[in-house]
């Protein structure tokens, strides 16, 4: 008899680790190898990120019309605290931008997956992506590639189906994305139908899920085949890659969008889209340097700290600093109290009064202990659980956005709780703004089946504001 009941896979002990090194984790890069060449045919990163700004243009317009109206300090009312938009705020978007309030709420919907808005509490802010909408293609490819890994939750599932079917399918359609981008053409759906059947049982084959034994003869019309059951989830699946634009999808056969054979293909090599070689970081603002530098390894980093600090005043360099510190790169976050333990004891003030910021709090938090003479290995224990758990997710969204899958994977052994159903119920309780996309970016990236079933459950209940 097939479980329903998903197994609380056991996290692996580590030793405890300071988790303001956490973001330097980032840095380690594996050996040097030629940088993988995408398919012939795949058009130009350019164009690319041309084709996910058409497909997001709604998104981008109501992300930059809530940037202006939604802001503190505004008069509107903001999210309904679930992160849906009040019908109050969808009927002033949709006034405002000239498209319906079912449109709005769509466009919404897709900023956040995409990660150009983020709901905090009853307001909303830019996510920095939006802030580099317009100059940097990776900042927008990255957003449609976020997008992508959620594509289960842009598109509604089916409710007269079985949660477990759904996972199985959500987790299935990876080796059928592959088989797609393979083909480099259209595909029958029947093909992939017969693909989808093998790839489900190979999963309750994995999970000794698979009745043995003599089984009765099944009657001829009154049981369903296993392709009756999953041919309306696969049409489902196909039918949600087709509304975030990975594939295209009529006439009974399903071919994949340039953009949708790029992002798969970056799957398939783990890459990321990331900053180019920093050069010129000296005369540079501090967000731009960091970013410049996220590429280096620790003590090239450090040394590029140094020059940066060395050519401005150290009240001016910790301001630049802290500000790029506050954006909604994680990652930047990370790096920018790695710059300050560089500036070392000039920071302190500085440091101590930003202190009581949620955001900043777990790393001013570190960085203070270090300077008090806490060994590094130490510090982590001058923070709370809830405000440990939310550092384990920021961190999580920097390698996310930043680092390969397997990076995301390695990530999860550093959490301080001992199960993944802890671990789970403790980061959705933390309201890390970046929480639905970690979990989802872990889902992807996981490869026990059982344990991304879980994450990208969870994953749904914050994003519907469920339990």
């Amino acid at each position: 008899m097939t479980s329903r009941i998903p197994r609380d896979s056991r996290l692996r002990l580590v030793r405890p680790r300071p988790l303001a090194a956490a973001p330097s984790a980032v840095n380690q890069r594996r050996p040097r190898r030629p940088a993988p060449r995408p398919p012939e045919g795949t058009p130009a990163p350019a164009v690319l990120a041309r084709m996910a700004r058409s497909g997001l243009a709604d998104a981008a317009r109501v992300a930059h019309w809530a940037d202006d109206a939604l802001r503190p300090g505004g008069d509107g009312t903001g999210s309904d605290g679930k992160g849906t938009l009040s019908d109050e705020t969808a009927a002033r978007a949709a006034a405002a931008l000239g498209l319906t309030a079912t449109r709005i709420r769509a466009a919404w919907d897709t900023a956040r997956l995409a990660g150009l808005v983020e709901v905090h509490g009853d307001t909303a802010r830019p996510g920095w992506r939006l802030r580099a909408w317009d100059r940097d293609d990776s900042a927008v490819l990255r957003g449609w590639v976020a997008l992508f890994d959620a594509w289960s939750l842009a598109f509604p599932e089916p409710t007269d189906r079985e949660p477990a079917a759904v996972a199985e399918v959500v987790s299935s359609m990876p080796q059928v994305l592959s088989f797609l981008q393979l083909s480099a053409g259209p595909v029958p759906v029947e093909q992939l139908l017969d693909l989808l059947e093998q790839r489900v049982t190979e999963l309750r084959t994995a999970r000794c899920e698979i009745p043995y034994g003599p089984q009765p003869e099944p009657e001829t019309e009154a049981a369903a085949p296993q392709d009756a059951l999953l041919a309306p989830l696969l049409d489902w699946a196909l039918r949600a890659l087709a509304s975030v634009g990975a594939l295209t999808y009529g006439d009974g056969q399903a071919t994949l969008t340039p953009l949708g054979s790029w992002a798969v293909w970056v799957k398939l090599e783990q890459i990321c889209v990331a900053a180019q070689s920093p050069a010129g970081n000296i005369e540079v603002a501090a967000d731009e340097m960091l970013r410049g530098c996220a590429q280096l390894r620790p003590n090239a980093a450090r040394a590029e700290y140094r020059a940066w600090l060395a050519a401005r005043t150290v009240g001016s360099a910790v301001t630049e600093l802290l500000g790029a510190a506050r954006g909604d790169d994680a990652l930047l976050r990370g790096l920018a109290f790695e710059a300050l333990r560089v500036v070392g004891a000039p920071a302190e003030p500085d440091v101590r009064s930003v202190a009581d910021e949620p955001t900043l709090r777990p790393y001013a938090l570190l960085w203070l202990a270090e300077h008090d003479g806490i060994d590094p290995e130490d510090a982590h224990e001058v923070l709370t659980r809830e405000e440990a758990t939310w550092l384990w997710v920021d961190t999580a969204a920097a390698v996310a956005d930043h680092g390969e899958a397997p990076m995301l994977v390695r990530h999860l052994e550093s959490a301080l709780q001992p199960t993944v159903h802890a671990l789970l119920n403790e980061v959705r309780a933390v309201g890390h703004p970046r929480t639905v996309q970690v979990l989802v970016a872990l889902a992807a990236a996981h490869p026990d089946p059982a344990l991304a079933k879980a994450v990208r459950r969870a994953a749904f209940q914050v994003h519907t504001g469920g339990s």
